[in-house]
């Protein structure tokens, strides 16, 4: 794979870590104050946007929008199950599983191209 099929890839994954602290680290810390929470999330959430907008930018010249945005989903929820279970001590169990496998064979369909 070439670098402008990969770097887009690589920036969202980076993106994506991001992303995911933004919206959920915080629910390892309950009884922060709500302010204080939103706050630290919108700085991390600026770092993440440094990285989204270049790896939509630059994916646009080799992926479709829909396919940045299928990329963007996996990613996400490859993240989140690696990130729910070793910083929040969650488990995956069996239903998240066949979801998220689910999802990715929406993904399958996107990248396949044309059916028939």
């Amino acid at each position: 794979m070439s670098l402008p099929y990969l770097l887009p890839i690589l920036l969202l994954a980076v993106s994506n870590v991001f992303m995911t602290f933004a919206w959920y680290g915080h629910l390892k810390y309950p009884t922060a104050p709500l302010l204080v929470v939103i706050g630290i999330s919108w700085l991390i959430a600026f770092l993440e946007y440094c990285f989204a907008v270049p790896a939509n930018r630059i994916g646009h010249g080799v992926y479709s929008a829909a396919e940045l945005k299928t990329i963007q989903e996996v990613l996400t929820l490859t993240v989140f199950a690696v990130f729910s279970v070793f910083y929040l001590g969650e488990s995956i169990t069996v239903n998240h599983v066949v979801g998220f496998t689910l999802i990715c064979a929406g993904a399958f369909f996107i990248f396949k191209g044309p059916i028939g």
